[in-house]
């Protein structure tokens, strides 16, 4: 037969069960407000986390457009550069070419004298001889400078480019535009005309 327990003992174990419901329930409390807590430095973390994505971006997004102003002022500071390198080298090359233009051009009153010299009729064979090696040295040395004579033989078409008509006649055998005769020989420097040949132009 079983042994009754007494109203005193069951007291005493009701209030044992109760304390411990009790702690049971503030432990998951405690639980549950941890929990909590720790969503909430979660939360924090990842809006700080955010906070310096974001940053980062906006960061990155300015120094890429720093970049590119650098890079686009770079550009065009090299390309001014070049500008300026090649301009300087055309007005050398012009400079240069303008100094031996104009050196030339003094020489021709020379070569002139030189060509008519040539053109008389001399019975002393060495004073002719000596003209004519003359006349060669200095056309060499004017092919060296890049001297070069214009073409305006009896025949040529007339280009007032090249060519200066001081006289035209009317000549049924010559065709239109036509150089019948040089008065003076025209030269050139490269491309550049440094003296116009005096011509007589047909028609």
């Amino acid at each position: 037969m079983s042994e009754s327990k007494s109203p005193l003992e069951n007291t005493d174990e009701a209030a044992e069960a109760g304390k411990w419901t009790e702690e049971t329930q503030d432990i998951a409390t405690d639980k549950q407000k941890k929990k909590k807590d720790k969503d909430k430095d979660k939360d924090k973390e990842l809006d700080r986390l955010k906070d310096a994505s974001d940053s980062f971006a906006r960061e990155s997004m300015r120094l890429a457009e720093e970049l590119a102003t650098e890079k686009e002022k770079h550009l065009r500071l090299m390309a001014e550069y070049d500008n300026f390198r090649k301009r300087s080298q055309r007005e050398r090359e012009s400079v240069y070419t303008d100094v031996r233009a104009d050196t030339v051009l003094r020489f021709l009153p020379v070569y002139d004298n030189l060509e008519r010299a040539i053109k008389q009729q001399t019975s002393d064979e060495a004073y002719a001889k000596g003209v004519d090696m003359i006349m060669i040295q200095l056309k060499e040395i004017m092919t060296n400078l890049g001297v070069s004579e214009i073409n305006a033989e009896a025949g040529t078409v007339f280009d007032p480019e090249l060519h200066d008509a001081v006289m035209h006649v009317e000549d049924e055998s010559a065709g239109e535009s036509i150089i019948v005769e040089e008065f003076q020989k025209g030269f050139k420097l490269g491309d550049k005309v440094i003296r116009f040949s005096v011509v007589k132009v047909a028609n």
